[in-house]
């Protein structure tokens, strides 16, 4: 079932979507050679907890980490650990909070320092399709047209788009109807109403879209362990257009 969101629940939406923004913010500043990504983890549990939220993926369905951190090949789902951050890595940051009965979900993939050029477009192409699906995002479209627009961008560029993860709706709970696949065909899909709250994550491949789950259970990697970004942010649709939730 889809749940259009009334005026007061898009409020405590946009109230969680800005403390997931902050915290987001907090992390970025962290990121360099040498961090381990628990201690980038730490660090965020710590900065939910000061801003009165709690974190939303610590606990869901026995996950126990407050952040998903992919590194390189690392597509979604990764645990954090003692693994230290070198030069030319990048990383995924997928953050998910709880604050007053609503979640917000947001998440970025940062150069860490000086990156390849195949790395910097490949995180500038994800960037781009997520502006290019929010674009889209209005009433006057339909939901695949959004999940069209990640995918035609992505080829576009030589990359691919991950087909076994997808984009979801959000609200009471962390993940809700409809699905946002990062593949489709316009002009299909359920029309865009507004009070749909969606988070739209392209994830985009250097190489084959294809992917598999490594024996911790959690981290997805890529079949052929090229590189791949993943970028996140909660929106809702409006009368005038998608307003982006998850953005200070």
């Amino acid at each position: 079932m889809i749940f259009l969101k009334s005026t007061e629940e898009i409020e405590r939406l946009r109230q969680s979507g800005q403390i997931v923004a902050l915290v987001m913010q907090k992390i970025a500043k962290l990121i360099k050679p040498g961090i381990t990504t628990l201690e980038l983890d730490r660090e965020a549990e710590a900065e939910i907890l000061r801003l009165g939220a709690v974190p939303a993926f610590k606990g869901y369905q026995g996950y126990q980490y407050t952040l998903c951190l992919s590194v390189n090949e690392e597509v979604v789902h990764g645990i954090p650990k003692e693994r230290e951050l070198k030069e030319g890595d990048i990383i995924g940051v997928d953050c998910g909070i709880l604050f007053e009965g609503f979640y917000g979900d947001h998440a970025w993939t940062y150069p860490v320092g000086r990156v390849s050029e195949k790395a910097n477009l490949l995180i500038e192409t994800a960037k781009e399709a997520l502006d290019r699906a929010i674009g889209v995002a209005n009433t006057k479209h339909r939901l695949f047209d959004i999940s069209a627009e990640i995918q035609e961008c992505a080829e576009s560029r030589g990359f691919s788009v991950v087909r076994d993860y997808v984009g979801h709706g959000i609200g009471r709970s962390l993940h809700e109807e409809p699905q946002v696949p990062n593949f489709g065909t316009r002009g299909t899909g359920i029309p865009l109403r507004p009070g749909l709250v969606l988070a739209l994550e392209p994830m985009i491949n250097e190489g084959t879209h294809e992917v598999e789950v490594l024996e911790d259970g959690w981290t997805v990697v890529t079949k052929d362990r090229k590189l791949s970004a993943h970028v996140e942010h909660t929106i809702v649709i409006t009368e005038n257009g998608p307003e982006i939730l998850s953005k200070l």
